[in-house]
C-alpha cells in the first residue's frame, strides 16, 4: 500500500482575524479567498468556515457588481500588449 500523505490542518483565516463580517468594500479582505484570475476559492483550498466561506462568497459577488473586484481577469490581453510593446 502506498504511504498516506499528511497535510497541515487547514483553518479559516477570518475566524483566526476574529473578523465577523466580511464587507463587500474591503477588497484586501476578499482577495484572500481569490484566485489570480478573480475566480472565487472553494473551502477545501482556503480551509474557510461555512459561515465564513458564505459571507465572502456574498461579497465577492457584491463587489463584483459594484465593479470593485473583476468578473474575470483576462491574462491573455495583459500578456499580449506587453508582448507587443516589446517590438516598438
Amino acid at each position: 500500500m502506498a504511504e498516506r500523505r499528511k497535510y497541515g490542518k487547514k483553518y479559516c483565516k477570518y475566524t483566526e482575524m476574529k473578523v465577523d463580517f466580511i464587507d463587500y468594500k474591503n477588497t484586501d479582505l476578499l482577495k484572500l479567498s481569490m484566485s489570480e484570475r478573480g475566480k472565487i476559492m472553494p473551502r477545501r483550498l482556503t480551509g474557510n468556515s461555512k459561515n465564513s466561506q458564505e459571507m465572502v462568497e456574498k461579497a465577492i459577488k457584491r463587489a463584483r457588481h459594484m465593479a470593485l473586484v473583476p468578473y474575470i481577469v483576462d491574462t491573455k490581453n495583459i500578456t499580449d500588449s506587453a508582448y507587443a510593446r516589446s517590438f516598438y
